[in-house]
């Protein structure tokens, strides 16, 4: 794929942008070369081959009627390597687009420092960063785009630092060149590590996208960032007609390999559904399902469990799906988006590697970080609820539950083989501990249950249509709320449950 023809930095940006809409914010660089000098005559050569000024472009244009700010490397141009004056036109863009509340459209493709300005192009990476984080720290969104090649000090800084990260097919993306590290090595960078697709299989980027792809999944994503969080239209409350059922019913009808999971919400119920790719740090766990949707016109950073239902094989969850769900958490809190948690487990990761990468502490920061987050949160038992796995995902300001959803200390063969020895009670014991979706809304502990009619997985499409309208309703009702009051009852919530 490297050897395909790429579009340059201008060509990708129009291509993105809606038609006619972009707009320059560069003006001519000062030069940091000596008139004369061997590094000022191959500046001159590189603006008279490539007809760009330096190795960035910077401005702004339209993606799906969303004003954006875009900088973007341009290679042929000294490699897109990155001196003073490229910093100082990075920098600028970056904090116009901060001033004047742009999302920030990043697309790198760079050999990383200039070495012809030595140390001092060096550390402009840090200046580039920081205005990075003066971005994101104001709420708004940062997307990047690795293109090939994207090395050196551009990836280990502001290359590194999007919300959401998709990478060109192919392209090589690492931190130290495969040429620089032969000549210091004596030997070639072992194949197939830097490059797009083993990033996305290691969980270091979000998704892998075509160029002509790129436009597409911008303003879905956008569409969700964008949207508005404050003045939504609840509608109706949705009307609870749920009759009260067994829970050994419950638990049994949750276990039906057909009943819909949280792919299914995601594809029948949802909007500009844009999925993220683990922990963005290089760990990923195909249980915990992660994305930006709209629920109706209600936007949301969403954390689902799924057990793998539909023939899909999918391991317990272990801790890295649990710093998944923190990843979500962080870029909700950052970017002010409602979250939805959709639980769906039959128990956590039991094992060696789960036990030595911090299951139990991964629990218990979940925890922490759903009880204090900004933001509007609500809970969905979706199906099963088993164990810790279960409550990481569960504070939240509105706990729903399907009809046969239930929440359980263990699963209930569990809770039987510890009080009886055996798991042939496990019926009568769930029935003891009040699991089931009508004894958790008398407890306090669900706010409303949704109903299946008669069962989930008899009307998949129909049920994934009411969980999405009552999350709708719920976020909308939520985000009318004072946020320091909805924060107290939250706390208040869990602090009197049960006392």
């Amino acid at each position: 794929m490297s050897g395909l023809k790429r579009p340059d930095a201008r060509t990708l940006i129009t291509s993105v942008l809606d038609e006619n809409s972009w707009r320059s914010w560069d003006e001519p660089p000062v030069d940091p070369a000596p008139p004369g000098s061997p590094y000022a005559d191959e500046l001159a050569a590189a603006r008279e081959r490539t007809g760009y000024d330096e190795a960035v472009v910077t401005g702004e244009g339209l993606l799906g009627g969303h004003r954006v700010a875009v900088v973007a490397c341009e290679f042929s141009f000294l490699a897109g390597t990155i001196g003073v004056a490229a910093a100082d036109r990075l920098v600028r863009a970056i904090e116009r687009a901060t001033r004047e509340r742009l999302p920030l459209l990043a697309a790198t493709a760079s050999g990383g420092t200039r070495m012809q300005e030595g140390t001092l192009a060096f550390v402009q990476m840090v200046k580039i960063s920081d205005a990075v984080m003066a971005h994101r720290a104001a709420g708004l969104p940062y997307l990047v785009y690795l293109r090939h090649p994207t090395t050196g000090g551009v990836f280990a800084s502001w290359g590194s630092l999007g919300h959401l990260t998709a990478a060109e097919p192919g392209a090589l993306v690492g931190f130290l060149g495969p040429r620089v590290y032969e000549s210091l090595r004596g030997h070639p960078f072992p194949e197939g590590v830097q490059v797009a697709e083993n990033l996305h299989a290691h969980s270091l980027v979000d998704a892998v996208l075509e160029p002509g792809e790129l436009r597409r999944a911008a303003v879905r994503a956008l569409n969700v960032l964008r949207a508005p969080v404050r003045g939504l239209d609840p509608g109706p409350a949705p009307q609870e007609r749920a009759a009260e059922v067994d829970a050994w019913e419950a638990i049994t009808r949750s276990r039906r390999d057909d009943r819909p999971g949280v792919r299914e919400l995601l594809e029948h119920a949802a909007a500009d559904v844009t999925p993220l790719n683990g922990t963005g740090t290089g760990e990923g766990d195909p249980g915990m399902v992660l994305a930006l949707a709209r629920f109706g016109t209600a936007p949301a950073v969403v954390l689902g469990q799924d057990r793998g239902r539909g023939g899909r094989v999918v391991p317990p969850l272990g801790p890295a799906g649990l710093r998944a769900a923190r990843r979500g958490m962080r870029l909700a809190a950052e970017l002010g988006l409602p979250l939805v948690s959709l639980i769906d487990t039959a128990g956590a990761d039991l094992s060696r590697q789960a036990e030595e990468g911090g299951l139990a502490g991964e629990i218990a920061r979940c925890i922490a970080d759903l009880l204090k987050l900004p933001v509007p949160t609500v809970s969905v038992l979706l199906g099963e609820g088993a164990g810790g796995a279960a409550l990481a995902l569960l504070p939240a300001d509105r706990v729903l539950c399907a009809q046969h959803g239930w929440l359980a200390p263990l699963p209930p063969e569990g809770a039987s083989a510890i009080r009886y020895r055996t798991v042939d009670r496990a019926a009568e014991i769930s029935r003891a501990q009040g699991v089931g979706s009508a004894d958790l809304r008398r407890s306090g502990v669900v706010d409303r249950i949704i109903p299946e009619l008669p069962d989930a997985a008899a009307e998949p499409a129909e049920f994934c249509a009411r969980v999405a309208r009552t999350l709708e309703y719920e976020i909308a009702v939520l985000t009318g709320r004072d946020p320091a009051e909805r924060l107290a009852a939250r706390h208040a919530r869990y602090r009197t449950l049960g006392g």
